[in-house]
């Protein structure tokens, strides 16, 4: 079986050595009046190419741009998007982040690119693929307040955001994205709103166009749920096995008709995983992988890790496929 690796999406902005810490240190500055828009943005720039380096000295196939100018995977969309205030902090699932609850208080219309933008200039500076992510329309539905909340419910807050999200689907495939991410956690803990979900997903993958869409799941157990994703309309599945032990067995006893990103790399976790049982549990699910091919990921983003053991974690995933292929180190 071919096996590409990819980070998942995000990558710590922030280092220990004085260059891992200009980001940091614009945004004091900034706040002091001391530096402006235009070096917060400067900044950013600079920390997305430290972040593709990385990516590219750990081996990988397909990069992203880290995130490096995302706030948090909810505010960073939401807050472009026409009709939404963006409000205090929330707890993003289980982890110790937080992130900006947006607030609907109108009709949510796309008037700008999303990521688009980032994604352009991501592509200019590095060779290898790069992935552009975006946090799904089920989501931001799930995490958003409606001002009016007897009036305007979930589905309805998830409809609006499939549009908008689903505008730039289409405006990345046609930037030249081969690869799209669609990160959908929210459903795992809400399996009885499928049809809802996947009410969103297609609206997406209806304007995909050439482009290859992937979902990916995390911080909950996605086996349950399994069999019915493969009835998505989506070329590829993204799935976080940490949380999942009976992934391994469900997958080799259904098989997959899509290409699977498998995340065996725990990305908040710093201790690194023993090759070799991760190159079991690969030999597990690969003969029901029907493309013949996979993708070998962390199980979420990484920025909940130190950069410098995220870095580690990108450069194990080489580790684990030359185990994987019997080129043990």
């Amino acid at each position: 079986m071919e096996l590409k690796l990819a980070n998942h999406s995000s990558y710590p902005r922030i280092g220990d050595n004085p260059e891992g810490q200009l980001l940091r240190r614009t945004i004091a500055l900034r706040e002091k009046g001391e530096k402006t828009d235009a070096d917060l943005r400067a900044a950013e720039d600079r920390m997305t190419e430290l972040a593709l380096a990385e990516q590219d000295e750990a081996g990988l196939d397909v990069v992203t741009d880290g995130q490096i100018r995302w706030y948090d995977p909810v505010s960073h969309l939401a807050g472009k998007l026409a009709g939404i205030r963006i409000n205090g902090l929330l707890r993003f699932f289980d982890t110790n982040f937080y992130f900006r609850q947006p607030v609907v208080e109108g009709k949510i219309e796309r008037r700008q690119p999303l990521i688009v933008d980032e994604f352009k200039f991501a592509r200019s500076k590095t060779a290898r693929a790069v992935k552009p992510v975006l946090t799904g329309p089920y989501t931001l539905a799930r995490l958003s307040l409606a001002k009016d909340a007897g009036t305007v419910q979930v589905a309805k807050l998830a409809e609006a955001y499939a549009g908008t999200l689903a505008d730039e689907v289409a405006a990345l495939a046609e930037a030249g994205a081969t690869l799209i991410q669609v990160d959908e956690p929210a459903i795992l803990k809400h399996a009885d709103d499928f049809a809802l979900f996947k009410s969103g997903v297609e609206a997406l993958a209806a304007r995909k166009k050439n482009a290859q869409l992937m979902l990916a799941f995390y911080f909950g157990d996605v086996a349950p749920l399994y069999p019915r994703l493969q009835s998505l309309p989506v070329d590829a599945l993204c799935l976080d096995f940490t949380y999942s032990p009976n992934l391994p067995g469900v997958i080799a006893a259904d098989g997959s008709s899509k290409t699977l990103a498998l995340g065996l790399i725990d990305g908040r976790n710093t201790r690194l995983e023993k090759a070799d049982v991760l190159a079991r549990e690969i030999e597990e699910v690969a003969a029901g992988i029907q493309s013949g091919s996979a993708y070998l990921t962390p199980s979420c983003g990484l920025e909940y890790l130190p950069r410098d053991r995220a870095q580690l974690k990108l450069k194990h995933l080489t580790t684990v496929r030359n185990t994987f292929l019997g080129k043990g180190q």
